[in-house]
């Protein structure tokens, strides 16, 4: 008796660690981590420094690094059409959400910021669907404003007053950043996943230094805690974990990996507890339920 090959083509016979949707599930798993650190990550980093310097700072580094493995890697640049929809990628990817973030976690905890900006599923939705025409079914809107409701409410609970400006900050980031994945993810099928981000890094370089340089903190004055949640920010949720996130969803498809965004918010508190020993309510753990389970249902009636 022949022995059974063990190859793709032959996925029965593949070891449980071998399967696609296994390590598709592994390489957006690392990737959801370092995302949902980024927040708490944020948080120490501005204990210290000015935050347009934390979120401009973050975005050179990664920056930086994109252009070394642009080169590296001998990418073809893009058209000027494609130059078009990066600027709108680096819009709320470089620009918006890593300073509005840092700007609005110098005034709440990360906790709060993380169950604000859960939201941003919804509008990566609405701006993908705008972008492509493919409008979801009405239970989709139903949740999603249901969703959208739950943190609007915890947010005015939670606010010193009528409207707070850090809300506001996380709002925006939110609301600019869907935009830019949704953008982003229709310009991947042109030139590829991962050095969408990249380009949208690069073209952002001679913006992000002039900040950088204006908002030097006291150098002095800065911690090594704080040194360290830059780097971290800079490398890991700007760079390495794009590469992950996005070699998950290639290998174990858009559809299922994708899934697991829905897990961000629990891992982000847990972070949030472990690194900043922020106290968790509650009130934390049933508003991130509630919000998950509202896109996880607007998805499944979409």
């Amino acid at each position: 008796m022949s022995a059974v090959s063990v190859s793709p083509q032959n996925p029965v016979a593949l070891s449980f660690w071998q399967k696609p949707l296994v390590q598709g599930l592994w390489f957006g798993g690392l990737g959801m981590l370092m995302f949902s650190a980024g927040l708490p990550a944020t948080r120490m980093a501005v204990l210290d420094m000015p935050p347009v310097f934390v979120g401009a700072g973050r975005a050179l580094i990664a920056a930086l690094l994109a252009l070394i493995l642009l080169l590296i890697t001998r990418q073809k640049l893009p058209g000027a059409k494609q130059w078009q929809g990066l600027a709108f990628v680096a819009l709320g990817s470089v620009f918006a959400y890593p300073v509005l973030s840092a700007l609005a976690l110098q005034q709440v905890e990360a906790s709060h910021g993380i169950l604000v900006t859960s939201v941003m599923p919804l509008f990566t939705a609405f701006f993908g669907a705008y972008l492509t025409k493919q409008w979801p079914r009405f239970g989709f809107w139903l949740f999603a404003l249901l969703g959208a409701a739950c943190v609007a409410f915890y947010a005015l609970k939670h606010s010193t007053g009528p409207f707070q400006l850090a809300d506001g900050y996380l709002v925006l980031a939110s609301f600019l950043c869907g935009f830019s994945y949704a953008k982003g993810a229709i310009l991947s099928k042109e030139l590829g996943s991962w050095q969408v981000i990249c380009w949208a890094l690069v073209m952002s370089i001679p913006v992000l230094l002039p900040w950088v340089w204006a908002y030097q903190p006291d150098y002095a004055a800065v911690s090594l805690q704080s040194w360290l949640a830059l780097a971290y920010l800079s490398v890991f949720t700007m760079f390495i974990g794009f590469f992950c996130w996005y070699k998950g969803l290639a290998i174990g498809g858009i559809a299922k990996v994708s899934q697991l965004q829905l897990l961000s918010p629990f891992s982000g508190l847990a972070l949030c507890a472990l690194l900043l020993g922020e106290p968790l309510q509650w009130i934390h753990w049933i508003l991130a339920f509630m919000v998950v389970g509202c896109i996880a249902l607007g998805r499944r009636f979409s």
